[in-house]
């Protein structure tokens, strides 16, 4: 059993690489890839930990790319962690990031949420600071809960405090993932929020930008939806993927390797992903 969709300290997860690599170890998982967002620098620590435990490390990222209505995630597996190229764009979406951090922080005090960007950062315990930090902070202030309470009041899209920000195209996202070796794959597409009609069209699209395959396991999606989505690759052309987007204590009901406890990747889809290398 595999999971190919999980995050550390680096983005927003509560886990350092080698503490991924150790509950791999212990969950006997054969191959785990770290998807941080927009960032990789955890990939290194992963890779030498996972040596060590016994469970294959692959090094990945998850990019934030835009959409005429919002956002998708493209994971990038098997990528050069070291290219110059992929980490001057993704350096760009981490500075997009910022700016945008700087205007939801001035949404917050005008809404009259008393934080500090010092107090917000001190949630993130490497480079990537985002919204999920934001919502660690205002619960610890009291005046939200949880999380979900701080997305659905503030943060979400059309919430008073949600700020728009730099995203790569679909296209850029895809080319320089494979300039750097890797296979891109579109992440979770119960989160587009689209029709199966119109999820096949867009995803026959992304195919002719480059796109190598789609998440089709993965912790919110049902049998029924593992079913379609495992058609739809197939029918337009894509490998298929699967992970649990495992975050830690960020989100303990999601847990590794096994997601809400239905989800099961076949180690199978590794070998067909691997095929799709440049």
């Amino acid at each position: 059993m595999i999971d190919l969709h999980m995050h550390s300290t680096f983005s927003d997860g509560t886990h350092p690489p080698e503490e991924l690599a150790r509950l791999a170890g212990s969950f006997g998982l054969t191959a785990i890839a770290l998807t941080d967002h927009d960032c990789m620098g955890g990939v290194a620590r992963l890779l030498a930990a996972c040596e060590a435990e016994g469970v294959r490390g692959i090094s990945g990222v998850e990019i934030s790319a835009r959409m005429s209505k919002g956002a998708m995630h493209i994971l990038g597996y098997f990528v050069d962690h070291e290219s110059t190229e992929l980490e001057g764009a993704l350096k760009q979406i981490r500075e997009g990031r910022a700016v945008r951090n700087v205007e939801i922080l001035k949404l917050l005090n005008g809404l009259g949420l008393e934080l500090d960007w010092k107090e917000v950062r001190s949630y993130a315990s490497e480079e990537v600071v985002g919204r999920p930090h934001f919502a660690m902070a205002m619960q610890a202030r009291g005046y939200v809960k949880d999380k979900m309470e701080a997305f659905d009041r503030y943060l979400a899209k059309g919430k008073p405090a949600y700020a728009d920000r730099f995203r790569l195209s679909p296209e850029a996202s895809i080319a320089v993932i494979k300039q750097a070796g890797g296979v891109p794959v579109l992440a979770h597409p119960i989160t587009l929020g689209l029709s199966h009609k119109a999820l096949r069209v867009a995803l026959g699209e992304f195919r002719a930008m480059g796109l190598e395959g789609v998440e089709v396991y993965y912790s919110e999606h049902p049998p029924a939806l593992v079913h379609a989505f495992s058609q739809m690759a197939r029918d337009v052309g894509l490998a298929m993927s699967g992970g649990s987007d495992f975050h830690g204590d960020a989100n303990p009901r999601i847990r590794m390797g096994i997601g809400f406890g239905q989800l099961r990747v076949p180690d199978k889809l590794l070998v067909d992903l691997e095929a799709r290398r440049a």
